[in-house]
């Protein structure tokens, strides 16, 4: 399997651990433009007056998938995520989470960026 198909793999099984946990699925792999510097949100889920924004990971551990995710991606995905709730007009909350899947388990881990 490719690395490009692993990832594909690993946000289809965040977005199905997502789903068990009551969340609906609203964005797969949200892309905005030049004026937030080019990001990408894996997914992007509602729950009640809740919106989440997922950073997805496969790695060999934990710690290798959060050093994979640097201070500018923070910052674009920041950038990302203010665009889309702007232009749904949101007025709940938002967190940022990454699901990081790692040999034989899922880690979600909520407010992590």
């Amino acid at each position: 399997m490719t690395s490009y198909q692993t990832g594909i793999f690993s946000e289809f099984v965040a977005e199905i651990y997502l789903i068990l946990h009551g969340f609906k699925i609203i964005k797969h792999r949200y892309v905005t433009g030049k004026y937030t510097g080019r990001a990408e949100i894996d997914l992007i889920a509602k729950k009640k007056d809740l919106i989440i924004f997922v950073e997805v990971k496969r790695r060999n551990s934990i710690n290798q998938a959060l050093d994979a995710i640097s201070y500018k991606q923070i910052k674009r995905l920041r950038n990302a995520a203010d665009t889309f709730l702007a232009s749904i007009n949101w007025k709940g909350n938002a967190r940022f989470d990454a699901i990081i899947i790692t040999p034989f388990k899922l880690n979600w881990i909520k407010g992590a960026l």
